[in-house]
């Protein structure tokens, strides 16, 4: 299993958004990152200071999001929706499709999968799907 380091997550956005502003072939994974960049402007300019970008810290003090870790989950999301996994996955974004825009639907998972993922560090165990499918099911309205 591929387990990057805080590093190389921050090299490969800011290394895909500066293929895609230089209109160079993006492979792979990058090509939905650059994607899910430009839907995020507040993120560009410290993506493109890739110096600032390794270095800087985010904390829940400093009130900021960090902006790695949420397009990390927007990531995830993208590709639990391209395999259907967790099963159901998919057709709870097709019924968020009905009545938001694509990113606001992936909003609405990544509220879940963050709720999930918290649940999981503090009881110190995996994710439990069948919540977070309940989660994505109540958001989407099925």
């Amino acid at each position: 299993m591929f387990n990057p380091s805080r590093e190389q997550v921050r090299q490969f956005f800011c290394e895909a958004w500066r293929k895609y502003r230089e209109r160079a072939i993006l492979e792979g994974a990058e090509v939905t990152a650059a994607d899910l960049i430009r839907h995020h402007p507040e993120y560009h300019a410290l993506l493109e200071n890739p110096a600032l970008a390794l270095e800087q810290e985010f904390t829940p003090e400093s009130g900021q999001m960090n902006p790695f870790l949420h397009l990390s989950l927007h990531l995830a999301v993208a590709e639990q929706i391209s395999i259907d996994q967790p099963a159901g996955i998919r057709a709870a974004y097709q019924a968020l499709r009905t009545r938001l825009d694509v990113h606001a639907a992936e909003h609405a998972i990544l509220e879940c999968l963050g709720e999930a993922l918290w649940r999981a560090q503090r009881q110190g165990g995996a994710i439990d799907a069948v919540a977070y499918l309940d989660c994505l099911r109540q958001t989407a309205g099925r």
